[in-house]
């Protein structure tokens, strides 16, 4: 199958439970909160479908064509088609939708290269794991993922010794169908829009935390499910001109409620290990082919907010000063540096067990651990080159809807060249991305969505080939002695 967007939109009219607080929302494709962004992920499936980006975007085998994040690597040129289709659909949306589908998909299928993985101790079902992802590849599915518990759950004693319900969700018994689970999942970013969800555990549990192993593969109408979605930055009566980058990509985030929902067997991939839901994403390609696509996904975003601070700069006549052209040199500086940090992992791959390759692991975690550092940094110089512009303008757009006051806007916002619709669409764009709630929500996004700090850290300590480099300094030193030097 090769969805259009009509179809994705078709399908995700599915009878899947969302509130807003209190309010349950009938079709999120409509509800003024999601429609916008509904249209935006219907766009990247027509973007797909289109044949100009047949090769970018798709993969043939067997006579099929399938969406390319469902390719499992085996040579340098595989990283590279991959790599070529994150950039795409990265650039489609300026690198602002951290879920779109060939995030999760990118993840599912990195799961899928080593299925040998889940036959550690008891409860892991590769099978159900191959015909999942051959499932979701055949029928163009966008997946998302839920993989950090709530909270509450992190603290055990208390709810061993006060007899509360444990809100972590958990198999709590089993049928011949399946298993009923309970309790809760987060954060499911994009499951207002996605077809289906992974759930699972990205931190790990102790080994007596059997019953919260679950680790699935659903449909988002699951019944019993329910998913309750952050506060929406999409409100009724907001213009697209006032917040842009609010409008078109709020992808929203859900925490995710079952309660006694029934998890069909072959939908399960771990049951009853605690080590192995944790160790799935590290003992497999997943983190890694996943993780490539973010660090894609935020090269554009960097390229996104270069254009955007230098074109601050040339509405307010600043930009041919020393001072600030010195600023842009060092964001163009920092941009063009990232970018050579993703394009080392497609240029210095690593062959990976079973004929597979995956891309460089040092230069990978080494470009998230920079981006999570450095985008709040950039951010804040954005912020200065502003200076206090976005106050400078009416509230909204909508003073161009009266002829008198539309006259007097013309007439004092006008500057120079720069006519006045101009000026206050470029800084309402970069407020969005500065600034706004939905530039907040980006901002701790990107410090957060790999992990805290020290787990983005560990990452490269872990992957830094310290042995080679013990040895260069132990030779050098074994070169010399105490002796008087030749």
């Amino acid at each position: 199958m090769n969805r259009t967007g009509r179809d994705y939109l078709e399908s995700i009219q599915d009878g899947r439970v969302i509130y807003i607080g209190s309010e349950r929302v009938a079709d999120q494709t409509t509800h003024p909160a999601f429609a916008a962004c509904a249209r935006t992920y219907a766009a990247l499936y027509d973007l797909k479908a289109n044949p100009a980006n047949r090769d970018v975007l798709t993969y043939e085998e067997d006579g099929e064509r399938y969406a390319i994040w469902y390719l499992k690597p085996r040579s340098a040129e595989d990283l590279k088609r991959r790599n070529r289709a994150h950039h795409r659909i990265a650039r489609f949306c300026h690198g602002l939708m951290g879920r779109t589908p060939d995030a999760g998909g990118g993840n599912l299928t990195g799961l899928a290269m080593r299925p040998e993985a889940f036959d550690v101790g008891e409860g892991g079902n590769r099978d159900n794991l191959a015909a999942i992802w051959q499932h979701l590849r055949e029928d163009d599915i966008f997946p998302t993922y839920a993989v950090v518990p709530p909270p509450g759950a992190r603290n055990r004693d208390y709810y061993q010794s006060a007899g509360v319900k444990m809100p972590a969700l958990r198999a709590v018994r089993e049928t011949d169908r399946g298993v009923v689970v309970d309790g809760m999942k987060m954060l499911a970013t994009g499951a207002v829009y996605a077809h289906e969800v992974l759930v699972g555990n990205i931190m790990p549990l102790a080994p007596d935390q059997k019953a919260e192993s679950i680790t699935c593969v659903i449909p988002l109408n699951l019944p019993g499910l329910t998913l309750f979605s952050r506060p929406p930055m999409n409100r009724p009566g907001d213009r697209e001109f006032d917040a842009p980058l609010t409008h078109r990509y709020d992808e929203s985030d859900c925490m995710l409620v079952f309660r006694d929902a029934l998890v069909p067997w072959e939908k399960v991939i771990v049951h009853n290990n605690a080590p192995l839901s944790r160790s799935i994403y590290v003992e497999t390609p997943a983190h890694v082919i996943s993780n490539h696509q973010s660090t894609v996904r935020f090269r554009e975003k960097l390229r996104f907010l270069l254009g955007v601070a230098s074109l601050i700069t040339r509405y307010t006549g600043a930009r041919d000063i020393p001072a600030v052209r010195d600023t842009l040199a060092r964001l163009a500086a920092m941009e063009a540096g990232y970018a050579a940090m993703v394009e080392a992992q497609v240029l210095a791959p690593e062959t990976y067990q079973g004929g597979y390759v995956i891309y460089n692991r040092r230069y990978l975690y080494a470009a998230l651990h920079w981006a999570m550092e450095n985008h709040s940094a950039i951010l804040d110089i954005m912020r200065e080159l502003m200076g206090g512009g976005q106050f400078q303008f009416p509230a909204t757009i909508a003073v161009a809807d009266d002829p008198e006051l539309k006259d007097m806007f013309d007439t004092y916002w006008t500057a120079g060249a720069d006519k006045a619709i101009d000026r206050m669409k470029l800084f309402k764009l970069a407020w969005d991305v500065v600034g706004s709630e939905h530039a907040s929500r980006a901002t701790s996004y990107e410090k957060f969505f790999v992990g805290p700090a020290h787990a983005v850290r560990n990452y490269n300590f872990v992957n830094a080939p310290w042995d080679a480099l013990h040895a260069d300094v132990e030779a050098l030193m074994a070169s010399y002695g105490p002796g008087p030097s030749r």
